[in-house]
């Protein structure tokens, strides 16, 4: 599972409560391809790795694709939000 940091957590938080309106979106983090990793709007499905910050889901991450994402970390660096991997 990608490793998100506490101000990664905030970052999405912010985002989440600024550009979705319904009370069952949630940020997904999605498969681009080519290596690509995007986020997207989306709702909670079964199976699905839950990123909470303070209580609230702030990240939704299909399994396939968390299983996939290990020495993967999510950071926030101002307002950016940035992707590393460990070697």
């Amino acid at each position: 599972m990608i490793n998100v940091t506490k101000s990664a957590k905030e970052a999405l938080r912010k985002l989440l409560n600024a550009q979705i309106d319904m009370p069952q979106g949630r940020l997904r983090l999605m498969d681009r391809g080519q290596g690509k990793l995007g986020l997207g709007i989306d709702i909670e499905m079964p199976g699905d790795k839950l990123v909470k910050h303070e209580g609230a889901t702030v990240l939704v991450v299909e399994r396939e694709l968390a299983q996939n994402l290990k020495g993967v970390t999510l950071d926030a660096e101002g307002a950016e939000l940035v992707i590393s991997y460990q070697s």
